[in-house]
């Protein structure tokens, strides 16, 4: 819509009916074809594309004293979630019990307990924060996907790539949160992720197959096994150190030429030191790892029968 010099300019996103009559716009002008109703107090332009984060950027500001939460904070705040819900547009927004029930056309609204540290501002955002919105999808999530929130949460960042040196949260952090909440629901599955997620796992992939082999009965691996105690040494994304064999997950990223041709000498290095090297990829997540456990017991009895790692053990190496 091109709005003429005496006529106000309305936002290019989502707006609220407040933020339209401060402008002098009225509520005809808001029924006509160039606006569209998103639910009670909230409007758009009718040829806004929609963005996530400016919609969510709206339902807060046309529902004070709530904040966005679940799917959508987790979507905002770039967490792990399975291939069905990366990209749902359903907005959910919670809110304490003294406010009154949200009710809008593409809105899920929740009424629940949160704690002034489980809220937080961002960009004049109120939303859940990463560790709150961990707990809120334990109820949505099955158990190895909440796992694989819980891993990318506690995982010790690579300041250089990620400008941070921190993880968003720990375990005891998570465990502190939980008691506070003991009957929301699926605090019993939350509690089962708690002591299913390790520090180390630098992907969803990766911790899919950890999961993959403890459910098959394999000795829980370890993560980020570096091939020498050095800094910038190769590294193998799990493995088992004493029986020398190194597990690597090489997702999408890794069909770049340069960074195959890293790959390339990082399983090479492994392999001069003598260690059994396995390469995953989406193919073997696609049909659930199961030929990938195949192989990984396969090594484990190699392993059982070959001299040298025998050998191995004895010296403790």
């Amino acid at each position: 819509m091109m709005d003429t010099p005496s006529e106000p300019r309305l936002p290019h996103m989502p707006f609220t009916l407040d933020e339209a009559q401060s402008l002098g716009v009225t509520r005809d002008r808001l029924r006509g074809s160039n606006f569209a109703g998103s639910g009670y107090g909230l409007y758009r332009p009718a040829a806004w594309e929609f963005t996530l984060s400016e919609a969510a950027r709206a339902l807060c500001a046309a529902t004070p004293g709530a904040w966005i939460s679940h799917t959508t904070a987790a979507q905002l705040h770039g967490l792990i979630l399975p291939p069905w819900l990366q990209h749902e547009t359903e907005l959910h927004v919670s809110k304490p019990r003294k406010l009154p029930e949200t009710r809008r056309k593409g809105i899920t609204g929740h009424t629940l307990l949160a704690f002034d540290d489980e809220v937080e501002a961002v960009d004049g955002l109120r939303i859940s924060t990463r560790a709150r919105t961990w707990l809120d999808m334990a109820r949505i999530l099955p158990l190895p996907n909440l796992v694989c929130m819980s891993d990318q949460l506690i995982r010790i960042p690579r300041t250089v790539f990620e400008g941070r040196g921190e993880p968003y949260t720990t375990t005891v952090s998570l465990g502190s949160m939980m008691a506070r909440h003991k009957n929301l629901q699926g605090i019993v599955r939350a509690r089962e992720a708690l002591g299913l997620m390790r520090v180390g796992s630098d992907s969803g992939p990766e911790t899919l197959l950890r999961l993959a082999m403890l459910d098959a009965g394999l000795p829980e691996p370890g993560l980020q096994l570096s091939l020498w105690p050095t800094p910038n040494a190769p590294s193998a994304d799990l493995g088992y150190r004493r029986r020398r064999i190194a597990i690597q997950y090489d997702g999408r990223t890794h069909d770049d030429p340069f960074q195959a041709k890293s790959d390339r000498r990082r399983d090479d290095a492994f392999r001069k030191a003598g260690w059994t090297v396995l390469v995953f990829n989406s193919e073997d997540l696609a049909e659930g790892y199961d030929g990938a456990v195949r192989r990984i017991k396969a090594a484990l009895r190699h392993a059982w029968t070959d001299p040298s790692v025998v050998a191995g053990f004895a010296t403790g190496s």
